[in-house]
């Protein structure tokens, strides 16, 4: 069943689908706000937007956005957080997700992006090249645990000289409970 869904970019008619699938995989509506938050904003990349499609069906969603590492001397390092990643309850545990991830960290490295940031579970995200961000020099602005707080480079020495703390936009703190 797992080869018969493709993934691809976010298109404008995707937009009512997307909400769904993450109201239903979350059982809220924070993060389809987050959604529509994020998508209004200058630096939103369409392309760093993908969803799982079946039969017409979209099943899953994935979303990187823009985040700024900011050093105590307040340099800063432009980078993506993956957040949210939502897959429709009856497809979940059919590797729909894993793609989502693996197309995304790769969309992301063909648009030059050099680091992804999530906050997420520490049992599944290494499988993409993901380890706990903070002995490479990286804090959440939030608390968050170690194992749970997690870096991927896209590029080869893409951590090299990268600390500070990692800043969400402000959408992820206007979306609470």
């Amino acid at each position: 069943m797992l080869g018969t869904f493709t993934v691809r970019s976010e298109e404008t008619g995707d937009r009512a689908a997307i909400d769904e699938v993450n109201r239903l995989a979350f059982g809220g509506p924070h993060e389809a706000r987050l959604i529509a938050l994020l998508r209004d904003e200058p630096g939103f990349e369409p392309e760093l937007s993908l969803v799982a499609v079946s039969e017409d069906t979209i099943a899953g969603h994935i979303l990187f956005t823009p985040v700024q590492i900011v050093r105590e001397n307040g340099a800063v390092t432009g980078a993506l957080a993956l957040a949210p990643m939502a897959v429709r309850p009856e497809h979940q545990n059919q590797g729909i997700g894993s793609r989502l991830v693996r197309a995304g960290l790769e969309a992301g490295r063909r648009r030059g992006h050099q680091l992804v940031v999530v906050v997420g579970h520490p049992q599944y995200y290494p499988r993409f090249g993901f380890t706990p961000a903070r002995p490479h020099g990286l804090e959440a602005p939030f608390e968050v645990p170690d194992a749970a707080f997690l870096v991927c480079p896209l590029a080869a020495g893409a951590l090299d000289d990268v600390r500070g703390v990692v800043h969400y936009h402000p959408a992820f703190g206007a979306v609470g409970d």
